[in-house]
């Protein structure tokens, strides 16, 4: 997959394409059903599939201080993005100047003068150009000006429910890794590197890695999790705590992992972690012993979510 920085980053020569377009955080069953529709057209036409996203996000730019929790990062974004068959992932910086083209301007600069579009797939739901002017009507009828077919992928819905970035954002905070997984079609991924915390889980028998994240993060909701800790191509189990540690009067808000059955470093190092099921709201514990007891179930209960036998 060839990967740009920016629409006029297309390379001379660039001949026709289909296209998508859409923030796309999380690339959520949603968002793989639209791509997957533009992907399976390219193929159809003998075409390349390009996808066009922004970075960073329009709230941010539009409304600034607005800016979401952010499901998947850049590059875990475009590789999701390339798994799906895509030919080109082009990353618009979205400026204020950008945000202030016409609908007009967003199409003839863009889909017209650079990506030579032959066919645009959207969602139903598409807005675009300033103040979120255009719809897929207006895209349509700019189409049949400027020569390219639009086509709209119908909303994906479980449940009664519209699937979209906004829906797992309120999943994941309110610690309902399950149901935000069901929407994603995967588990909700959590990346950071491992940075030294108290110390106080070595003195308590159950080493934990302190992931720092980044400043947007979609961190779930304070309490206790079964996850798998992916570090390079291992998949390691780890119950997962996250909070400000209040047995022990703590202030900040952390993500640790105990991880199940190792023994090893792993300060330093880049790590995600897959959520699978929340086991249990953060408490404050009357005393080490009681604490002791409750991370000892908690073990138990992840080894029971992910299938991980005693050693």
């Amino acid at each position: 997959m060839q990967r740009w920085r920016g629409f006029d980053a297309a390379p001379g020569g660039w001949g026709r394409s289909v296209v998508t377009i859409g923030v796309f955080d999380g690339v959520h069953s949603g968002h793989q059903q639209t791509i997957g529709h533009a992907v399976k057209r390219a193929r159809d036409l003998g075409l390349p599939a390009v996808v066009v996203t922004f970075d960073p996000h329009p709230s941010e730019v539009v409304r600034p201080g607005s800016h979401p929790a952010v499901l998947t990062p850049p590059l875990r974004k475009a590789e999701l993005i390339e798994g799906l068959g895509v030919d080109v992932l082009c990353v618009q910086p979205f400026t204020l100047e950008f945000s202030k083209l016409s609908a007009d301007r967003f199409v003839h600069d863009m889909l017209v003068e650079h990506l030579h579009t032959a066919l645009v797939v959207v969602g139903e739901n598409f807005r675009f150009g300033h103040k979120a002017a255009g719809d897929v009507e207006l895209l349509s009828k700019l189409g049949r000006t400027f020569g390219f077919a639009v086509e709209s992928a119908p909303l994906v819905t479980g449940d009664g429910t519209v699937f979209s970035s906004t829906y797992v954002r309120a999943c994941v905070d309110a610690g309902d890794v399950e149901a935000a997984a069901a929407v994603l079609g995967r588990p909700h991924r959590l990346e950071g590197v491992v940075v030294r915390g108290d110390q106080r889980g070595r003195q308590l028998g159950f080493p934990t890695a302190n992931l720092f994240t980044a400043k947007y993060a979609a961190v779930p909701a304070d309490g206790v999790y079964a996850c798998w800790l992916v570090r390079g191509n291992e998949r390691l189990p780890a119950a997962v705590s996250i909070g400000t540690n209040p047995t022990f009067s703590g202030q900040d808000r952390r993500v640790e992992a105990y991880v199940l059955d190792f023994s090893g470093d792993l300060y330093g190092e880049r790590l995600a972690l897959d959520f699978v099921s929340h086991l249990r709201p953060t408490l404050k514990f009357d005393g080490i012993e009681s604490l002791i007891a409750a991370i000892e179930d908690d073990v138990l209960r992840t080894r029971a979510v992910l299938g991980v036998p005693a050693p």
